[in-house]
């Protein structure tokens, strides 16, 4: 049995015996009948050497542990039978059950009231530890059902399971009317075989709010059980609406976190997303303008402007629909096995001129890793691209390095900008958070929350560090590829 089982089989163990155990009360007994007789076989068997007054006070001093052993019907029985054995073998007339003598009534007597006396004051001390035993178990059943009040989401299962153990209950239940004109119940949890479904099929059964109560069946439950019992609904009732609130905040914090989204994307979208379609249109429009007679290196700038406008605008509109399916868990990831010095060279490709600026430093043994090929440019793409924007000119260029990590390797892109302090660091992975930037160019603010989530996506990690001298280094630590590492 657990730990936990052991400190709850206390309570019905203290709650369904009185003052002194059966077995107690068993052996008492059986010494009431034992004791007294061996003591006068073996004072009849000494004979005359010893005072009547010896012999009585053998006699008594069974009865005393008699009543210490088995409480009060013991040492009457002790006291009667002691004092007969008494009578009959050592007060004149012996052998009779006469006494002849009026004080020798008082020896009698004296053995009934010490045998009485003494019972009480064991009954007494008997049943002040029980009473402290019970308070005890008392207090440590309600202070582990606090503790797992406050454990999670398992504290209610976990409650019932203890409130069945701990009243000794075959199970447990905790039961909802289907409303309140109805006379059906549901159950919301059980523990046990056979959990009642109403509270006519319980033993016991106590309300613990509003069309809600608990069920036991396997023992009916006396007064002071149906007192701890009621801590049990108390605490129940608190887990509930300790849950309801949490789900309430929950819910209202998705709410808020949607809102400030929601308020964010339009602000984004307002000015990010209009300035590439404004520029595209404009553009376009000049173009087609009879007005206007455009010379072949004027169209060939218009139309190169309208092809990097909408070009932008087409990466904006890929990232918020990529953040989005991230979001919702729609985002498919292809595994398979890559080699990081293979995938650099499209991503330099996809950062355009800007990427002659960038260090490339890769060990020639660097082990393979697992991932999305697709996922991992893209991400590489945000990563390098944040780095060049941050790049002051004429200082170290970005450099892209890697090392193995027992089963992962890191890639690292090191820049030597101004850095972003600890405080910022959570933030720069949130949408639409442009730390750092001066100007217009840099997006939505979502390249580093789509990077991360990406590489998560395929088991990874993207975290940022200090770069020794100043600037900021992002770490994207990827699983190694377990065929080719082996």
């Amino acid at each position: 049995m657990s730990q936990e089982g052991m400190l709850f089989g206390v309570l019905p163990e203290v709650s369904s015996v009185s003052a002194l155990s059966r077995a107690r009360r068993f052996f008492g007994l059986a010494l009431a009948v034992v004791l007294p007789t061996a003591l006068t076989a073996g004072l009849v068997l000494v004979g005359p050497a010893i005072s009547l007054a010896g012999d009585a006070l053998a006699l008594l001093l069974s009865v005393i542990v008699t009543a210490l052993v088995g409480g009060l019907w013991a040492a009457v029985v002790c006291a009667l039978l002691s004092s007969t054995l008494l009578n009959y073998w050592f007060i004149p007339p012996v052998r009779t059950l006469q006494i002849g003598e009026p004080h020798n009534i008082w020896t009698v007597v004296g053995f009934v009231a010490v045998g009485l006396l003494v019972s009480a004051v064991v009954h007494r001390a008997a049943s002040t530890a029980s009473t402290a035993a019970r308070a005890a178990a008392e207090a440590r059943t309600l202070s582990d059902v606090a503790r797992a009040t406050l454990r999670g989401e398992d504290a209610l299962p976990t409650l019932l399971e203890h409130m069945r153990h701990a009243f000794g209950m075959t199970s447990a239940s905790l039961l909802r009317r289907e409303s309140p004109a109805s006379s059906k119940w549901l159950v919301i949890d059980a523990s046990g075989s056979d959990a009642p479904s109403s509270p006519e099929m319980a033993d016991v059964h106590v309300s613990a709010g509003d069309d809600l109560v608990i069920a036991l069946s396997g023992r009916p439950l006396g007064a002071s059980d149906r007192t701890i019992l009621g801590a049990f609904a108390a605490q129940v009732q608190a887990l509930l609406e300790r849950d309801e609130l949490a789900r309430a905040a929950a819910l209202a914090a998705r709410l808020e976190a949607s809102e400030r989204l929601r308020d964010a994307l339009l602000a984004a979208v307002g000015h990010d997303l209009r300035t590439p379609l404004a520029s595209a249109t404009a553009a376009v429009s000049s173009l087609r303008s009879r007005d206007v007679s455009w010379t072949d290196d004027e169209r060939d700038e218009l139309l190169a402007t309208a092809g990097e406008s909408l070009a932008r605008l087409a990466s904006l509109v890929s990232d918020l629909l990529d953040l989005s399916r991230l979001r919702t868990g729609a985002l498919t990831v292809l595994t398979q096995t890559l080699w990081l010095d293979e995938l650099l060279p499209p991503v330099l490709d996809e950062l355009g001129p800007d990427a002659a600026k960038v260090v490339v430093d890769l060990p020639d043994d660097l082990p393979a890793v697992t991932g999305d090929a697709a996922l991992i440019v893209r991400a590489l793409v945000n990563v390098i691209g944040n780095a060049l924007r941050h790049a002051p000119s004429g200082t170290v260029p970005p450099t892209v390095t890697a090392r193995p990590r027992r089963d992962r390797v890191e890639l690292l892109v090191i820049d030597h900008g101004r850095g972003i302090p600890p405080s910022d660091r959570a933030r720069i992975f949130s949408p639409f958070q442009r730390l750092g930037d001066t100007d217009n160019t840099a997006g939505l603010g979502i390249g580093l929350a789509l990077s991360r989530g990406l590489v998560e996506a395929m088991g990874g990690t993207l975290t940022p560090a200090d770069t020794p001298g100043g600037g900021l280094t992002m770490i994207l630590d990827l699983p190694l590829d377990p065929d080719t590492s082996s």
